[in-house]
């Protein structure tokens, strides 16, 4: 197991007060702190070259989570190892084979050109000058980046500086790459660009990439498997497959047909029908699609057959529910 986390805990104080002027004078002299445990005893593996999504409601535990797997924060107990390394203990050494990008932080320089950021982290970083031109040149192709070098970071688009803070989290060749909330924000083109050079990166570089989003597509489109945390839990683990059907139980079901005698009686329930067509929401829990579809070939010449699943969002906050979170 290349990142292998186990029993991860940490906890906060935070101060709290009862409303009123009073007692907020009383907090300032005497302040009280309340314990909440933002991660709590959560265990899972990552295998190197795997992406994973790493999902959950705000507040569940993700950003501490991460945090802790990145090394800037210290677990209060519990271990994180990652290639035989400590990220904590083993900062620096650490911090020379990760990459991160946050959608809603720059790591570039605000005010001077992208080049110059790319040159400023190359000297931080220490990469050497052969290495920095071949990975430098193939980023900027990759990414469409020519037209952007010399421009100020603070007068690009979204999306354009998502393609560049890309490039700088990796221009020092990381082997684990952290993603949060990488496509917020951004146009549907820009999405589906960042999203195929996520794919190739990991297909042609072998990089281990921990992605936190709210955007499911993106998890749909990147991971094979996620981690979802809630309340500081670990609630799952495993397959979106797995996912899907323990907590996708309804899907619709549309048939287009021709010559329809009578409508077979079903126990699903009907949105919507007309002459030529039926569009049936099904609880695959009671009744079987093949069954319906078995019922109404008996009574009609079906021309055609739409099964439409239930997106991931809902199912996610399915899982939510289930919770209680």
């Amino acid at each position: 197991m290349y990142i292998n986390v186990q029993n991860l805990t940490k906890h906060f104080k935070i101060k709290v007060r009862d409303k009123g002027l009073v007692n907020a004078i009383k907090a300032f002299v005497k302040p009280k702190y309340r314990t909440i445990k933002a991660v709590d005893n959560i265990s899972f593996g990552i295998e190197k070259g795997e992406i994973l999504g790493f999902i959950g409601p705000n507040g569940a535990g993700k950003s501490t989570t991460i945090k802790m797997l990145c090394g800037i924060m210290q677990p209060d107990s519990g271990t994180c190892v990652v290639g035989n390394i400590n990220p904590f203990k083993n900062r620096k050494e650490y911090v020379a084979n990760i990459g991160v990008v946050f959608g809603q932080k720059s790591q570039l320089w605000w005010d001077i050109p992208v080049i110059e950021s790319f040159e400023l982290l190359k000297a931080i970083y220490k990469i050497p000058e052969e290495k920095y031109e071949k990975t430098k040149q193939q980023l900027i192709t990759k990414l469409n980046l020519q037209d952007l070098l010399d421009v100020p970071v603070r007068q690009l688009s979204l999306g354009q500086r998502m393609r560049c803070e890309l490039a700088a989290a990796l221009l020092h060749d990381p082997d684990i790459l952290f993603l949060d909330e990488p496509t917020i924000g951004l146009d549907a083109v820009s999405k589906v660009q960042l999203r195929e050079f996520i794919k190739e990166l990991n297909k042609e570089k072998k990089t281990t990439i921990i992605l936190t989003t709210h955007d499911m597509t993106d998890i749909e489109e990147l991971a094979s498997r996620v981690v979802v945390i809630g309340k500081g839990k670990l609630l799952y683990d495993g397959s979106l497959n797995k996912i899907k059907s323990k907590f996708q139980s309804t899907k619709k079901l549309e048939i287009i047909f021709k010559n329809l005698k009578a409508a077979p009686k079903i126990e699903s329930k009907i949105i919507e029908k007309d002459n030529k067509k039926v569009l049936i929401e099904v609880d695959t829990k009671k009744e079987s699609i093949s069954s319906i579809i078995e019922k109404y070939s008996r009574v009609c010449q079906i021309e055609d057959v739409n099964i439409h699943e239930n997106n991931i969002d809902n199912i996610i906050l399915e899982m939510y529910k289930e919770y209680e979170l």
